[in-house]
């Protein structure tokens, strides 16, 4: 159980730097559209709150 939540995580851990370096490439752009931005800062914030919960699972695990 430990070895398939560590898996979880450091999936999620690597989609959460993929969208805030999707976020940063897409702030740099000159013809950024706001919507996109906004999405990609919910993605990540859900993405982490995953992050979170998979941590609290991994440690309740024992």
């Amino acid at each position: 159980m430990k070895t398939v939540l560590l898996i979880l995580l450091a999936l999620d851990m690597l989609a959460v730097l993929g969208v805030m370096f999707a976020g940063a490439f897409g702030m740099a752009r000159p013809d950024r559209d706001p919507r996109a931005s906004n999405r990609l800062m919910r993605l990540r914030v859900t993405l982490q709150a995953v992050a979170v919960g998979l941590v609290v699972l991994l440690l309740l695990s024992g």
